[in-house]
């Protein structure tokens, strides 16, 4: 069980533009509630906040769009190619949604323990970082995304508008996908149909009833 026993917490997790966010829309539609923790990086960098104050001070108004808000392509395009500028910007952002992801799985417990119940509600974060962060050891599953590397990049051109070299460095920058394999309790293959990664989750949602089940006393 995890850290927060009234809901039942399943960890997403994937190597970039593997298709986690496709995977959180399908559960979402199930009656998952879902905690993208990158949405809520972006709400934590908005402009006047601490943690966009900090980024700013770090790493310079040049990367700061003429809207006032951070370029997150300018951005991304220092901390990509330096694995120390990606640790500085980490160690100002991780700490701050790692709370606020926090403070609203609190709430969803406490929530989920006074409306009480037969079945826990589901509860998903996804997190590129969940298990080097800490955050598996918490989750009642694990679940990883996978798909080649070729469609990792191809989605991030045509999507994010990056060029392939930049594609090639965001990948680069993140851990060796088989080592997330270890912690996955369940592995959902993102290389074919938006079709077949759905079949894929229906019947792995299926699978959870007996799971979230509150025992009797």
């Amino acid at each position: 069980m995890s850290n927060y026993p009234a809901i039942y917490l399943i960890g997403l997790t994937g190597g970039i533009a593997c298709g986690k966010s496709s995977v959180l829309e399908i559960l979402t539609s199930l009656g998952a509630r879902t905690i993208d923790a990158d949405q809520v990086t972006h709400r934590l960098q908005q402009p006047g906040t601490k943690v966009y104050q900090q980024i700013v001070a770090t790493f310079g108004s040049e990367i700061v769009g003429t809207d006032g808000a951070i370029d997150r392509r300018k951005l991304g395009a220092v901390v990509f190619q330096d694995p120390v500028r990606l640790r500085q910007l980490e160690q100002i952002v991780h700490p701050a949604v790692r709370a606020d992801m926090q403070a609203t799985l609190a709430e969803a417990n406490r929530a989920a323990h006074e409306v009480g119940g037969s079945e826990r509600p589901v509860v998903v974060i996804d997190a590129i970082k969940l298990i080097e962060s800490g955050w598996a050891t918490a989750c009642d599953q694990v679940w990883v995304v996978t798909c080649s590397t070729e469609q990792q990049i191809e989605r991030m051109v045509t999507t994010r508008k990056l060029s392939e070299g930049e594609a090639r460095a965001r990948i680069a920058a993140q851990v060796d996908p088989a080592s997330r394999l270890p912690y996955a309790d369940l592995v959902i293959d993102n290389r074919g149909s938006r079709a077949q990664t759905r079949a894929q989750v229906e019947a792995a949602w299926q699978q959870l009833a007996p799971l979230r089940r509150v025992a009797q006393a």
